[in-house]
């Protein structure tokens, strides 16, 4: 509990010099980007969305022309091929020019078939125009099975809490490196998800998730600890072996295009 201590002492002695964390803020919230007032997460020393977690380092993943509109393998489920929304339900958000962009307060989107374990591959830019820092810039999120997130984030020059940078285990772990582009430029998420597997109430096989950001690894066969949440600790509950993929809208204009899906055979 030294931490702990540590920060007591830092709070009183920012509020006896009249630099206390500026009222605006969430309850928990310090300006350094994060909460202190989260549960400790079950797979690492360190809280849900701690300020003090190290950021990931910054890798340059080249230039946007590098991750060119590759055509889905031919096994591949296309999920968005740029015309229309036919796969998926809910929203509705705009299509335009071969993208389909969240429309804030429209809701999220989720996939019309579900999926287990598979190789899923989708393109995404955050606006060109930066508005908001932290987690109000570039905001989305792919849900894995309707519940476990990789985090789509304008990550380029704007801290936030590690566990909630783009490509994070939402709420569960960073990114090994940060590897964003500036803001507009496209990315690529390139996942290796193996679902979790429950007999009854009880967990016999935790997800497994590998991920790539603009072709660099920034998950390798990352154990997860169950479903991230804010603020909340990592925990599992019962589901189905199979669940849809969904898309966020968190007020953020964000943009997406090239998405498909190739089943996987479950692992033993």
């Amino acid at each position: 509990m030294r931490r702990e201590h540590i920060r007591l002492l830092i709070n009183r002695l920012t509020a006896i010099l009249g630099l206390a964390v500026a009222p605006s803020l969430s309850p928990g919230l310090v300006a350094a980007e994060g909460y202190t007032d989260t549960p400790f997460l079950p797979d690492a020393p360190y809280r849900v969305h701690d300020p003090e977690r190290p950021q990931p380092a910054v890798v340059n993943p080249g230039p946007e022309n590098a991750a060119i509109l590759a055509r889905p393998p031919s096994d591949a489920i296309v999920l968005f091929d740029g015309t229309d929304l036919g796969a998926w339900t809910g929203g509705p958000w705009k299509v335009e020019n071969g993208t389909m962009e969240v429309i804030s307060k429209a809701g999220d989107i989720k996939t019309k078939e579900s999926f287990g374990d598979m190789q899923f591959h989708l393109e995404w830019a955050t606006p060109t125009e930066v508005s908001g820092k932290s987690q109000g810039r570039g905001n989305s999120g792919v849900f894995l099975m309707d519940r476990y997130e990789i985090q789509v984030l304008d990550s380029y020059e704007n801290p936030t809490y590690a566990d909630g940078s783009a490509g994070a285990v939402y709420g569960c772990k960073p990114p090994l490196v940060n590897a964003s582009r500036p803001p507009g430029e496209w990315q690529t998420f390139d996942i290796i998800w193996r679902t979790p597997l429950f007999e009854g109430d009880r967990l016999v096989r935790p997800a497994v998730v590998t991920v790539f950001h603009n072709g660099v690894l920034i998950h390798d066969h990352y154990v997860l600890p169950g479903k991230g949440h804010h603020k909340k600790a990592p925990a599992y509950s019962p589901h189905a072996p199979i669940g849809p993929i969904h898309l966020q809208d968190h007020k953020n204009p964000v943009r997406y295009r090239n998405i498909w899906v190739r089943r996987l055979d479950p692992e033993s």
